[in-house]
């Protein structure tokens, strides 16, 4: 991997050099590394563009590492990559992307990871995007994720965008059986004339199943966010979505969170604030010595935290 490369995989995966456990890195739409353990096998599929990522039952305190990288401006691609986690596991999945885009052409890269999630098993899964380079070109990208979580399983998910992406579209899909937990952390920043959409359904399906949504957004110059969050409670359940957003210059910011019960002893909220930075916080920083420019980017700092 060159120089450009390395740096994108610090940026998404904090990788300084090859992981520990299992893992498959992947460079302008190629395998250019790949381990596995005895308890996690990953397998290219046959069928069409991805990975299977199957971690045995009772695997615990073991990691996957599978981000991906495109330097190569005009390089478009779709990735298939599914995760098999059996019964009792307790594992940490990282994956992402990032593009360096140099030339006049758009690069896009557009992957779709579906999670089967096994009985009683507990699963931290980070993913972070991130585009640089001076050219011309988009940085595009389009992930989805797609969750099937077992009895009494848990899902941590941390998404992380905060620079570079041009356009992207966000989308989560989770269905939860009884005693099932999700927990969604999503940190977003958009610049320029950058496009982010957001797009979360989650079906509680199970007696005592949970998700709780947040969401953490800044959106600055021309950019545009749009936040989308659907919640259907099908038993007896509890859902939470939170959308906090910053607006500054002459951005725009939709948020729309939709809850739905469709059983008696569903438990649902939704909360969503959008505003602009209090001139308070920024004379108050000034005050320390700090600039006005320096002061925003203070606060900001510790909204994304």
């Amino acid at each position: 991997m060159d120089a450009i490369q390395k740096n994108l995989l610090e940026q998404i995966a904090g990788l300084h050099e090859v992981p520990a456990g299992a893992y498959n890195i992947r460079a302008n739409g190629a395998s250019v590394g790949r381990n596995t353990t005895a308890h996690i096998d990953i397998v290219t599929k046959e069928d069409k563009q991805g990975i299977d990522i199957i971690i045995k039952p009772g695997t615990k305190r073991e990691s996957v590492h599978i981000p991906v990288v495109l330097s190569q401006s005009g390089l478009t691609e779709m990735v298939y990559n599914d995760f098999h986690v059996g019964d009792d596991c307790d594992v940490t999945i990282v994956a992402g992307c990032g593009i360096h885009n140099g030339g006049d052409q758009a690069s896009k890269h557009d992957g779709i990871h579906s999670f089967f999630i096994g009985k009683n098993s507990h699963v931290k899964y980070v993913e972070k995007h991130y585009g640089s380079g001076d050219g011309k070109g988009e940085r595009i990208m389009n992930p989805e994720t797609v969750i099937h979580l077992a009895e009494n399983s848990f899902m941590e998910m941390e998404t992380v965008q905060i620079k570079g992406v041009d356009s992207t579209k966000r989308i989560t899909t989770a269905d939860l059986a009884e005693g099932a937990k999700l927990i969604v952390t999503e940190k977003l920043m958009t610049h320029g004339s950058q496009y982010a959409e957001t797009d979360f359904t989650v079906d509680l399906n199970g007696a005592g199943s949970s998700a709780n949504i947040i969401s953490r957004a800044v959106a600055k110059d021309d950019s545009k966010q749009l936040f989308l969050a659907k919640i259907n409670g099908n038993n007896k359940c509890a859902g939470h979505s939170e959308c906090d957003a910053i607006i500054m210059d002459n951005a725009k910011i939709s948020a729309i969170p939709e809850i739905t019960a469709n059983h008696l002893d569903a438990e649902l909220i939704h909360e969503a604030a959008i505003g602009k930075i209090a001139g308070e916080q920024i004379i108050k920083l000034m005050t320390l010595g700090l600039t006005e420019t320096e002061a925003e980017a203070q606060i900001i700092n510790g909204f994304l935290k």
